[in-house]
């Protein structure tokens, strides 16, 4: 099992995360421990998956590099991306799944999945 997903963000850039994250995906934000707090980023759950977005100097996005992630409405979401002006691209690739990818608010490439039938 995997606990967590980290992702890398430019610094200063919490609102931006925030309103992604929560806004248009409708996860969670937790708390960190505050020794982790002090070094930026936020941390997000929901839908039985936890990602981590971590500040990195010098933050180049995940154009290829990507977390597929299990999700239970798949086309409520493609549509709730669209509408906020996200990319939603649907893959037929890979058997007995439905798949789309998106990007996240910094250009990281996300992948969202769901078994077909």
């Amino acid at each position: 099992m995997i606990h967590h997903v980290q992702l890398a963000c430019p610094p200063g850039s919490e609102d931006a995360l925030r309103a992604f994250y929560t806004g248009v995906l409708g996860l969670v934000e937790k708390d960190r421990p505050p020794a982790l707090a002090a070094r930026g980023g936020c941390w997000f759950t929901g839908y039985g998956i936890e990602l981590h977005l971590g500040v990195e100097p010098g933050f180049v996005p995940a154009r290829k590099a990507h977390p597929g992630l299990l999700w239970p409405d798949l086309d409520g979401l493609a549509a709730r991306l669209a509408a906020a002006g996200y990319p939603v691209t649907w893959s037929d690739e890979l058997p007995g799944f439905r798949r789309f990818h998106t990007s996240d608010v910094h250009g990281n490439r996300l992948e969202f999945l769901a078994p077909a039938g």
